[in-house]
């Protein structure tokens, strides 16, 4: 019996992977973000807000709740991984969020109050380029999936 949720083999999908790999790579630039010398200026690092100068890989703004929601977006993506259905709205939701963070991004100014999380140009145009690719993965991985019922 194959059900939309699950593979046949008990192997993987290729959504399934997509999910997990990008889990992972979330939530190791979540732990990253936590390592001086990976994060420059690491000492001025805030919890929150467009004052904190510390950058991941010196490009990327970062704040320890920046750090914190690429390790919880990056748990959420390995636990979504677990079924189809669950890897494809971890992808194309996940996504979505990217595509509306990245113009909040546009929006607002990167020494604005409501600038939080921190942003920078180049998270920006990162937010945007995941977004795009993590939907392309959604709608590309699952295209010829057809939900099938059990038949007695």
């Amino acid at each position: 019996m194959t059900t939309a949720n699950t593979s046949h083999t008990g192997a993987r999908t290729n959504v399934q992977k997509a999910a997990l790999a990008v889990g992972a790579v979330f939530l190791l630039v979540g732990i990253l973000g936590f390592i001086p010398g990976i994060t420059s200026d690491y000492d001025t690092m805030m919890f929150a807000g467009h004052e904190s100068d510390a950058k991941l890989l010196g490009i990327f703004q970062v704040s320890i709740l920046h750090n914190i929601v690429h390790l919880l977006f990056g748990i959420a993506g390995i636990a979504m991984a677990r079924t189809i259905s669950g890897a494809r709205s971890y992808l194309l939701y996940g996504g979505i969020i990217y595509l509306v963070l990245w113009v909040y991004g546009l929006v607002i100014g990167e020494d604005s109050t409501a600038n939080f999380v921190p942003l920078n140009g180049a998270d920006n145009w990162l937010h945007f380029l995941l977004g795009v690719g993590m939907i392309a993965l959604a709608l590309l991985l699952t295209r010829n999936t057809t939900r099938k019922t059990a038949r007695s």
